[in-house]
């Protein structure tokens, strides 16, 4: 049934989706602009998302264009699907261009294909479809459409000042068959400020990113630095006054996926300056479990201790390194954050937690978890992929009753947040499929 209509409005569903990835949607903080703190294109994103949702015939809410709500049907309970429209950064190195959308061997290619667009397009022909085959439902479905998940989460943090906390949801941006657990997502900075050494060093542009370029100079020599390179079989460049270390992209959720340039660079700065802020890094970050340090820690169901090395910026002696930790739910927080501090000390450095989402963790019976799993089962067949707990966040953690669902199957690559990210167009389609049938469940 769902997937007849889907394939029906196959063509639609595509002209919809290209539109809204060709949109360029890596958020730009400018607070002093009222109608657009995140930047005008995530306005028009949303804004293009709202109009699609009207033109179907549900009620939408723009909630200070900063994050909006597709609304259908009615009843005194509510499932929410929580979808975000704003990408990390492009980076470089892509086949094709990152936001014009290019179908190349069954896979749709795009910034936000898979991260979470294609998610949030799927969801709307869902509850389009429930719509227009006419099946009754006996609670309200919205669409909760954020633009600030991959930097901050001020938008659901808005949307919940302003809106009742939904009875159950999901969030289409992670993997299937579900996620009951993700682990907490801690940011921290670790600063130095000390007498100019004459080092500037720059890299990064996200905490939940592996960072692609690192370069420093102030360095008084690098006649070596070519020699580096190659030994330590590592890419980068030697231009002019600075140095350049190239790594890999990838989602900071499982750091050993990329390549980190910071590590890279101040692997080979370590023998070129006393900085501390460097030795530090050099000393204490090459493993990304912390076991340089005996700071590791793994749980029996949400798997390591995670730490990416995602910024450091210094200059004029004055700097800092940005982690970002993925911690399962049995970790010890306290005693971690205070042998951190010791140790960073020893350095003459300071610890500082600038953001901490604790994990989420749904127990695997409950009936939520039971009726998605039911529905990803009737359309894959699959019944034997366990259910997974992971280092990402998504917005579920932010309900009381919600968990990530799809559109990632099992087996494929996760290319969230790296060069040339694509989902398989046959996945997107039975994600859709997916939903429908799960809204068509818990809307009974």
């Amino acid at each position: 049934m769902f997937r007849d209509y889907i394939n029906k409005n196959k063509e639609n569903f595509l002209k919809d989706l290209y539109d809204l990835l060709r949109i360029d949607t890596v958020l730009v903080e400018q607070p002093e602009v009222k109608d657009a703190p995140f930047g005008p294109n995530l306005v028009k994103a949303l804004n293009y998302c709202l109009d699609l949702g009207r033109k179907c015939g549900f009620k939408t809410t723009n909630i200070d264009n900063i994050v909006g709500e597709i609304e259908m049907g009615k009843g005194d309970e509510t499932i929410a699907m929580l979808c975000h429209l704003d990408v990390v950064p492009t980076g470089t190195g892509w086949t094709t261009p990152p936001f014009e959308p290019n179908i190349r061997d069954g896979k749709l290619f795009a910034r936000g294909s898979l991260d979470d667009k294609g998610a949030a397009i799927a969801s709307l022909y869902a509850m389009k479809a429930i719509n227009e085959l006419g099946i009754k439902l006996n609670k309200k479905v919205i669409l909760i459409l954020g633009t600030d998940e991959e930097t901050g989460t001020r938008d659901m943090k808005r949307y919940l000042e302003v809106r009742p906390m939904p009875t159950m949801g999901f969030s289409p941006d992670a993997q299937f068959p579900l996620i009951y657990g993700e682990k907490g997502i801690m940011s921290i900075d670790i600063k130095i400020n000390a007498e100019d050494d004459g080092l500037e060093v720059e890299s990064g542009d996200r905490y939940n990113v592996v960072p692609q370029e690192a370069w420093a100079k102030g360095i008084k020599d690098t006649s070596d630095y070519l020699k580096y390179l190659e030994k330590t079989n590592s890419k980068g460049k030697l231009e002019e006054d600075k140095i350049y270390a190239y790594g890999l992209r990838a989602h900071a959720m499982e750091p050993k996926l990329g390549i980190n340039a910071i590590l890279k660079l101040c692997n080979y700065l370590k023998d070129k300056t006393n900085n501390k802020l460097v030795h530090f890094v050099s000393d204490c970050l090459n493993d990304s479990r912390f076991k340089d340090i005996d700071l590791d820690f793994t749980d029996y169901e949400m798997g390591d201790l995670t730490c990416n090395l995602a910024l450091m910026n210094l200059k004029s002696g004055v700097g800092k390194i940005g982690l970002n930790l993925r911690y399962p739910v049995r970790w010890k927080k306290e005693e971690f954050l205070n042998a951190l501090t010791k140790k960073a000390s020893e350095y003459d450095l300071s610890v500082e937690v600038i953001h901490d989402s604790v994990p989420l963790y749904v127990k695997p019976n409950s009936d939520l978890i039971k009726t998605l799993q039911k529905a990803y089962v009737k359309v894959t067949k699959d019944d034997r992929t366990p259910l997974l707990t992971i280092g990402g966040g998504t917005y579920a953690r932010y309900l009381k009753n919600c968990v990530a669902f799809g559109p990632l199957k099992p087996g494929r690559e996760d290319v969230c947040h790296i060069v040339d990210e694509y989902i398989y167009l046959e996945d997107l389609l039975d994600s859709c499929e997916i939903y429908a049938e799960a809204l068509a469940e818990l809307g009974k």
